[in-house]
C-alpha cells in the first residue's frame, strides 16, 4: 500500500525511499504554505508536550518511541489535518497563475505533520496494536477519508492542476517533473475531480462508508487471530512436533491463560505450517477448519463486510466511468486491463492443475501405503506431502530447520548477500529507541561509507501484530524535502522458547530475503519528489524487486555462508544441501494453484458491475473457482474472502495477481544476472541504478527495459516454478 498526496495518511506502506538532489532542482513553497508548514513544528508548549508535533531530533527523524504515548496521536492527527487543509487551501487560492512550483511542488511539500503522525501510527497499528490504537483507528478512518476527499475534490485546486497538465508539452519540465505532473493529474481524475457536485456528494458518502468497513474488516482479522487459536489439552495429540515446538506451544498457552495446555496459533493463510508435522488427523482437521472458516460466524463475521465492500467498489467505479472496480484499479498499471490478468492466469491453469493432480495422486498413494482408508482432504495435504517429499528426496524439514538459526540467517545470509551485491553494510544501532523489545535497529552504510538509511527488523510473531509479512517506512526518501528513509521489515516468525535459539523454516528464510528486497527498494531510492519515491510504483511492479531477491536464499555461495547447524556449528552437509535445492520446486502445483485461486477470486469479486446484488459469499467463491477450472476441493484458495486482507482489507483489491505478474519480471531479471555472472557488485550496481534508485520517476516497463535490454518473457518463470516451458509439463 502506497502514498497519495496525503503522503501515506491512510494506509500502511508495502515498501518506500532516500537521497539528495542538486540545489538547482529544489523549489521554495509559497509564503502561505511555508507559514502553515512551520506552524506544527514550532517549539510551543503543546509541541514540547507532544513529541509528534515536531520533527524527531533523532537521526533521519527516526521516531523517538521513548517519548511517544498513545494519547499523543489523536491531537496530532487533528492538528495535522487542519494544517494540511490550510496549506492546500492556500495553494488552491493562490492569486498567482498556476505554476509547477506553486502548485505541484507546493503540494509535495504540504502536510509534513500529518505525514509524520500517519506513518508512525499506522505502522504501530499493524505491528504493535492495542485496544486504544484500534479504537482510534476506527475513529480516524472516516475523518481521513473525508480529508482526502477535501483535497482531491477541491475544484479550485484541480483547476490549477488541470491547467498545468494541459500545458505540459509546452512547459520545459525535466522527465521526473513531467512524470509527477501526469501522476498528480491522474490521481485527481481517478479520485473524482471531474464529477459533478451531486456526484461528489455521492462519492464522499461511499468513501466514508468504505473506510469504516475496511477498518472493521482489518480489526476483525486481528481479533480473530487470537480468538481462533486452537487449545490442546493433551500433549499426546501433538505427536510429530519437536520438543522445542511443544514447549513453545505450552508457553503460548500459559501466556493466553490456559495453564497446563498447549496453544496452536493460526497464521494468516488457509494453509497452516503446523499441519506438515502433526500426525493426529482429528487435530489437523480442527486446526484447518479454524483457519478456513474464520470470519464466518459470530460478532466477527466478515461476510456482510465483504458483500458491501465489493458493492461499494463497483458503485464507485461506475460513478467514475468504469465498468467495474478491476478496470478502475488497473489503469496506470503494467497489466492495463482485467482481460490481460485473466489471460495471464488462465494460460497457466492447465499445466498447474495437471501438476497438482499428479501431486494429489502421490499423496493418496502415500495415505494408502500407510494403511489409510480415506480420500485426501485439505488438512491431510501438507502432512502427507511432507512424507512424499521425504520419500522422494530423503529430506526431513525439521532436520533442515536446524541449519537455519535466525541470527545467522539475518547476518550471514541477508546482510552478507546485500554486501556482495551492493557493497552495503548494516551496523547495529542499539542506541535508537524501538517500539517493542523484539525490534532491532540498524544503520545502512553504502560501499563508500556514506550513511543511507535507518532499518528496523521486526521479525517475530506476537499478540497485537497482524498476520503476514510486509515492509513499510517511518520516513520516506525525498531530495526535495532532504529526507533519508527510515524503513521497517515486519514478519511473523515463531520465536524459539525462552533461552533457546529461533530456528527458521526455509520458507521464512525466503520471505526474509523478499521483504529486504522491498526494504532496499525504499532505502536505495534516489528521487526528488516524495510521491515518486521508493515503492510508489504500480502494484504489479512493486513485488518485482522483492521477489527478485528471494532466489539468493538458495544460491550455493550464500547458503554456504549461513546454513550452519545451530548446535554443532557444522555447515549443512553437501548431500543435504543438494536435497534442499532439488526439492525446492516440490509441491509447486499446490503452491501455484492456491495462489492463482486467490488471485482469480480477487479479480472476480472486483469484476462485478454496479447493479449486481450483494453476493452470497460461499456461493460466489464456489462459482468463481469453478468458472476458471481451479475448484479442487483439496486445494482451497490461499485466502478465502472473509480473511483475504490483501483484497478486502488492504491495498491489493483487484491487485493480488501482482505477485505472479511481478514474478515474471523477477524470474527473467534473475536469470539475466545469472548469465552476467550472478552474485557480483557489477550486477548489483546495474540493478540498483536501473531499478531500485528510480522509484516511479519513469514508467515501470521503461525501467525494466533499461535494466534488461528487452521486455520479459515467461520462460524463466516456468523454469523457476519447475514447469517445462517447451512441453507445458
Amino acid at each position: 500500500m502506497r502514498k497519495s498526496l496525503l503522503a501515506v495518511a491512510i494506509v500502511a506502506v508495502a515498501a518506500c525511499s532516500e537521497a539528495p538532489n542538486p540545489d538547482s532542482n529544489k523549489s521554495v513553497p509559497s509564503a502561505d504554505v511555508e507559514k502553515t508548514q512551520a506552524a506544527g513544528d514550532l517549539a510551543t508548549p503543546a509541541a514540547q508536550e507532544n513529541p509528534l508535533l515536531r520533527p524527531s531530533t533523532l537521526q533521519y527523524q527516526a521516531p523517538d518511541f521513548s517519548q511517544i504515548e498513545d494519547e499523543h496521536f489523536e491531537p496530532a492527527f487533528e492538528q495535522g489535518m487542519s494544517e494540511h487543509l490550510q496549506q492546500i487551501q492556500a495553494i488552491a487560492n493562490n492569486p498567482e497563475p498556476a505554476s509547477f512550483n506553486n502548485t505541484i511542488v507546493a503540494m509535495e511539500q504540504a502536510g509534513s505533520l500529518l505525514t509524520r503522525v500517519s506513518r508512525i501510527f499506522f505502522n504501530l497499528v499493524g505491528s504493535d496494536s492495542n485496544e486504544a490504537r484500534r479504537a482510534l483507528q476506527s475513529k480516524l478512518a472516516p475523518k481521513l477519508a473525508a480529508h482526502s476527499d477535501s483535497i482531491y475534490l477541491n475544484a479550485d485546486l484541480f483547476a490549477r492542476v488541470e491547467a498545468l497538465y494541459k500545458q505540459r508539452v509546452e512547459k520545459e519540465l525535466d522527465a521526473e517533473s513531467t512524470r509527477l505532473l501526469e501522476n498528480t493529474y491522474d490521481k485527481f481524475v481517478k479520485a473524482g475531480a471531474k464529477l459533478s457536485a451531486e456526484q461528489k456528494v455521492t462519492l464522499r458518502a461511499l468513501n466514508e462508508e468504505h473506510s469504516k468497513l475496511t477498518t472493521q474488516f482489518s480489526q476483525n482479522l486481528l481479533k480473530l487471530s487470537k480468538d481462533i487459536a486452537v487449545v490442546v489439552d493433551d500433549k499426546g495429540e501433538l505427536e510429530g512436533l519437536s520438543e522445542s515446538e511443544i514447549k513453545a506451544a505450552a508457553e503460548a498457552a500459559t501466556d493466553a491463560g490456559h495453564e497446563g495446555k498447549y496453544l496452536i496459533s493460526i497464521t494468516n493463510t488457509t494453509r497452516q505450517p503446523v499441519l506438515t508435522s502433526l500426525s493426529n488427523r482429528a487435530l489437523r482437521q480442527r486446526i484447518w477448519e479454524a483457519s478456513a472458516n474464520r470470519g464466518t460466524s459470530g460478532e466477527l463475521d466478515n461476510r456482510p463486510l465483504v458483500k458491501r465492500m465489493a458493492q461499494i467498489r463497483a458503485q464507485k467505479a461506475d460513478l467514475l466511468g468504469y465498468d467495474n472496480w478491476a478496470e478502475y484499479q488497473l489503469t496506470n498499471t503494467m497489466a492495463e486491463k482485467p482481460e490481460n490478468v485473466f489471460n495471464m492466469l488462465s494460460s497457466m491453469v492447465p499445466a498447474v492443475v495437471s501438476n497438482t493432480k499428479a501431486e494429489q495422486a502421490d499423496i493418496q498413494a502415500m495415505i494408502e501405503q500407510e494403511g489409510g482408508e480415506f480420500e485426501a482432504q485439505p488438512w491431510d495435504w501438507a502432512y502427507y506431502a511432507e512424507k512424499v517429499r521425504q520419500a522422494k528426496y530423503d529430506l526431513n524439514e525439521s532436520e533442515v530447520r536446524e541449519y537455519f538459526e535466525f541470527n545467522r540467517v539475518l547476518k550471514d545470509g541477508l546482510f552478507y548477500t546485500m554486501n556482495r551485491l551492493f557493497g552495503i553494510r548494516f551496523e547495529p544501532r542499539p542506541d535508537l529507541p524501538v517500539y517493542h523489545p523484539d525490534v532491532q535497529a540498524f544503520e545502512l552504510f553504502d560501499h563508500d561509507g556514506k550513511s543511507l538509511a535507518i532499518f528496523y527488523a521486526d521479525y517475530f510473531a506476537r499478540d497485537g501484530k497482524r498476520g503476514g509479512a510486509w515492509m513499510s517506512s517511518f520516513v520516506g526518501q525525498s531530495g526535495l524535502l532532504e529526507q533519508k528513509p527510515v524503513v521497517v521489515n515486519v514478519m511473523n516468525i515463531p520465536k524459539g522458547p525462552e533461552g533457546e535459539p529461533t530456528l527458521v523454516s526455509f520458507d521464512n528464510v525466503t520471505t526474509m530475503f523478499h521483504e529486504l528486497g522491498h526494504g532496499l527498494h525504499g532505502m536505495f531510492s534516489n528521487v526528488r519528489y516524495p510521491s515518486l519515491a521508493g515503492t510508489a510504483v504500480s502494484r504489479d511492479f512493486v513485488e518485482f524487486p522483492s521477489t527478485f531477491q528471494e532466489d539468493w536464499a538458495s544460491n550455493p555461495e550464500v547458503l554456504a555462508n549461513y546454513a550452519y547447524h545451530y548446535k554443532t556449528g557444522e555447515p549443512i552437509p553437501t548431500e543435504l544441501l543438494k536435497k534442499v535445492l532439488k526439492a525446492k520446486n516440490f509441491n509447486m502445483g499446490f503452491d501455484t494453484l492456491e495462489y492463482m485461486s486467490a488471485a482469480l477470486l480477487d479479480m472476480e469479486w472486483h469484476s462485478l458491475p454496479a447493479d449486481a446484488p450483494q453476493q452470497d459469499v460461499e456461493k460466489f467463491e464456489a462459482q468463481a473457482l469453478a468458472k476458471h477450472g481451479v475448484d479442487l476441493a483439496t486445494v482451497p484458495p490461499r485466502y478465502k474472502s472473509t480473511f483475504f486482507a490483501h483484497s478486502m482489507g488492504g491495498g491489493y483489491s483487484a491487485g493480488y495477481y501482482a505477485y505472479m505478474w511481478s514474478e515474471i519480471l523477477a524470474a527473467d531479471a534473475f536469470a539475466y544476472l545469472g548469465e552476467r555472472g550472478g552474485l557480483t557488485r557489477e550486477n548489483g550496481d546495474w540493478y540498483r541504478k536501473n531499478i531500485l534508485e528510480v522509484g516511479n520517476s519513469r514508467l515501470p516497463m521503461e525501467s525494466f527495459v533499461k535494466f534488461r535490454g528487452k521486455e520479459p518473457t515467461t520462460d524463466a518463470l516456468l523454469i523457476r516454478r519447475g514447469l517445462n516451458p517447451s512441453s507445458g509439463e
